[in-house]
């Protein structure tokens, strides 16, 4: 599988299967490409499926002293201009929802619509900020799995929340190590204007990141698109992959 080049010269790995629309999926803090295993063996019978690694995670360049996250929108470009896709999705999880969004609202003529997954995508809002300033301060409280796998799940399927927990130690960069990563976040003019279509994509038991505030979003971005997700956790792509591929799958074909 290949890699292409970042237009700071960082080598980005990703990988391309199936043959169709396109998706690109973009991880979150905790993944790299191989994290949508249950996403790329469900939808490339269907669709073209992109995975990435963003900068210092997986198989990507991870050499730099530092990881600055207003460098991964241009990971993603390099990787949408390197296979010429075009009328993309791109579905970010979580902080790759940051980047996909800053990727889209840059190159429209590439992106047709991007899927926030648990995430508002660093969407510039004071409002917004409060209610996921507030949503943070009770999901702190909580063991870090807690936040991300509901316990029936963990309790039910030890070994895939083991390798859920290993999935992260492949990467260099973790969360504490990003900065920037909202810095110079989209407003909602600037979303608007790049003409991206939007889709909140919430979880019903998310502990991270509520319904209720990716309510508000998506009523504060006229046009926007909300899909909550009966019973999800924060990382419903993991725990919940049927329910999740259908609602992605819904809103490529809602694109197309």
């Amino acid at each position: 599988m290949p890699f292409t080049t970042a237009p700071d010269g960082a080598k980005i790995y990703y990988e391309r299967h199936g043959d169709g629309p396109a998706i690109l999926f973009v991880h979150g803090s905790g993944g790299h490409h191989a994290a949508w295993w249950q996403q790329v063996a469900a939808l490339r019978d269907r669709y073209t499926v992109v995975t990435v690694d963003l900068r210092g995670f997986g198989k990507s360049d991870s050499s730099m002293p530092e990881f600055d996250g207003q460098d991964f929108p241009g990971d993603l470009i390099a990787v949408l201009e390197a296979e010429d896709l075009r009328d993309v999705l791109l579905v970010g999880q979580s902080i790759g929802a940051v980047a996909a969004l800053k990727a889209a609202i840059t190159t429209p003529d590439r992106v047709r619509g991007v899927a926030l997954g648990h995430s508002l995508g660093g969407l510039d809002h004071p409002e917004l900020s409060e209610l996921v300033a507030a949503d943070r301060a009770e999901a702190v409280k909580l063991p870090v799995l807690d936040r991300l796998l509901s316990r029936r799940f963990q309790t039910e399927e030890p070994a895939k929340t083991f390798l859920f927990q290993q999935m992260g130690t492949f990467n260099v960069a973790k969360m504490a190590d990003l900065r920037n990563l909202s810095v110079n976040g989209p407003s909602i003019e600037d979303i608007v204007a790049s003409g991206v279509q939007i889709w909140f994509l919430a979880g019903e038991t998310d502990a991270v990141l509520s319904v209720a505030t990716m309510r508000r979003a998506h009523e504060l971005v006229k046009g926007s698109h909300l899909e909550v997700v009966e019973g999800a956790p924060h990382s419903m792509y993991w725990e919940s992959p049927d329910l999740y591929n259908a609602a992605v799958a819904k809103i490529r074909e809602a694109l197309s």
